[in-house]
């Protein structure tokens, strides 16, 4: 750690700040900690391992947050944390043992329609809408594949959770936002817990980053709560469309 020099603790602390405001919001704060930590000097498998860990404490402050404002029922999501953790550590494992590369480049597509989807429905998850499946079968389905895919690839996770939350059970934008941070910290916990395991974790600059994640996320959690989806909707569609741009050039 003696690159790690006061100027750039202070650069990741801001940058995990503001990672931790707009993953509240909408998801894709990776994109900036991510690049962060490999500018640094990181190697890959270090810098995914330590960006879990920071992550982890944004989202466990969003979970709290959201929580204490009611907007967060965890007895009924028994069953979606569980498959959840499940698909996350199983998708963790398979990553190790199968090329993503057909994945890397479908992915951008599916997150440009999640962007289209929120950008042309402009009432989208402004109420609560019926119900169309059950939770054990949300779980099943979404929770388990969403999980899957987290901790195999990754990127736009919360896009994902915010679409199934709105689209198949009916919730409005603020409480599938809420109910994806629980979904983002079971599955993310999953996959750092096999890079804690692999020795893949520089706790001094995670920790670091962490408490600027916590500031962050607390911040972005308030004003998710305050402007609805008037703020929510427009930065999931930023986020996607810049996700899907990062995946296009890296894969294509």
């Amino acid at each position: 750690m003696e690159y790690l020099t006061t100027e750039i603790a202070i650069v990741l602390f801001a940058v995990a700040f503001t990672a931790g405001c707009v993953d509240a919001i909408a998801g894709g704060g990776g994109l900036l900690t991510i690049p962060a930590l490999l500018l640094v000097g990181l190697p890959p498998a270090l810098a995914l391992g330590t960006n879990k860990l920071q992550g982890v404490f944004g989202t466990l402050t969003a979970v709290i947050i959201f929580r204490r404002k009611g907007h967060i029922e965890l007895k009924p999501m028994v069953w979606e944390i569980g498959l959840t953790f499940v698909g996350a550590a199983i998708g963790a494992i398979a990553v190790q043992n199968i090329q993503p590369g057909v994945l890397l480049k479908l992915i951008p597509f599916a997150m440009l329609g999640i962007a289209l989807y929120f950008g042309l429905s402009e009432n989208i998850g402004s109420i609560e809408l019926h119900q169309r499946i059950s939770r054990r079968t949300f779980a099943t389905t979404a929770g388990f594949g969403i999980g899957f895919y987290d901790g195999f690839l990754g990127p736009g996770t919360g896009s994902f959770y915010v679409l199934a939350y709105v689209s198949l059970l009916g919730m409005n934008i603020i409480r599938a936002t809420a109910h994806t941070k629980v979904l983002n910290l079971t599955s993310n916990s999953g996959g750092l817990v096999f890079f804690v395991l692999g020795g893949n974790v520089i706790w001094a600059l995670g920790l670091l980053m962490a408490a600027g994640q916590i500031c962050g996320a607390y911040l972005g959690s308030q004003l998710a709560m305050k402007h609805g989806g008037k703020l929510i909707r427009p930065l999931i569609v930023v986020s996607t469309v810049a996700i899907s741009a990062k995946l296009l050039f890296d894969a294509w």
